[in-house]
């Protein structure tokens, strides 16, 4: 980023596989994916060990993509059908007793930060999205790495310099505002609120 007047044209004419080629140059890293007859705790498993959010399913005979696990997908089969299994006594813990979560150096941006000072804190911590703070400190909205497809994909990127609540009057109306959760609800409200809420 050098400056807002500078048009991003170049990002409109940029090839996918252009860009992979580039990307790939620097760091391969082989797919990662799972069998369709691995276990549910395999897949949770390669979720976390290789930080990723989406974990394809590839039959091993043809090759093809049969679908996509997430970690939603997996809260939501957990629900529907966690009366047919025992309840593991951590989950009427507490997020904090289970020291689930970030209490420290968490990373946000304040209402008025520039999108490119967004894109840099992405980067640099390595995360999907960023809360939006008031001067008091407050959480008043989000930032997600989605929200900045969504400039993309409205060609409203030319100025960076435009501050994170403007970008997100771009967002869709569809959005229900910020899911919260507390340290001391249990993982079992945390995981109802986020199947219900479809995060």
């Amino acid at each position: 980023f050098s400056s807002s007047q500078v048009q991003i044209y170049e990002l409109e004419e940029h090839k996918i596989e252009t860009w992979r080629e580039v990307y790939l140059q620097d760091s391969f890293k082989p797919l990662v994916c799972i069998s369709p007859n691995a276990s549910l705790f395999d897949a949770v498993s390669s979720l976390i060990r290789n930080k990723i959010h989406r974990l394809p399913v590839i039959d091993p005979d043809s090759g093809n993509t049969l679908y996509i696990l997430t970690h939603k997908r997996i809260l939501k089969f957990l629900k529907l059908f966690i009366a047919e299994v025992p309840k593991p006594d951590f989950m009427a813990r507490t997020l904090e007793e289970l020291q689930i979560g970030t209490y420290s150096n968490i990373a946000v941006v304040g209402t008025s930060t520039p999108i490119y000072v967004a894109l840099g804190i992405f980067v640099q911590h390595r995360v999907s999205a960023l809360p939006v703070v008031d001067d008091s400190g407050r959480v008043v909205d989000i930032y997600s790495k989605f929200d900045v497809i969504n400039l993309a994909a409205e060609k409203t990127y030319n100025n960076l310099d435009v501050t994170v609540t403007r970008a997100l009057q771009h967002r869709s109306h569809y959005f229900e505002g910020v899911l919260k959760c507390y340290k001391h609800e249990t993982l079992e409200a945390i995981i109802n609120r986020l199947v219900e809420a479809e995060v």
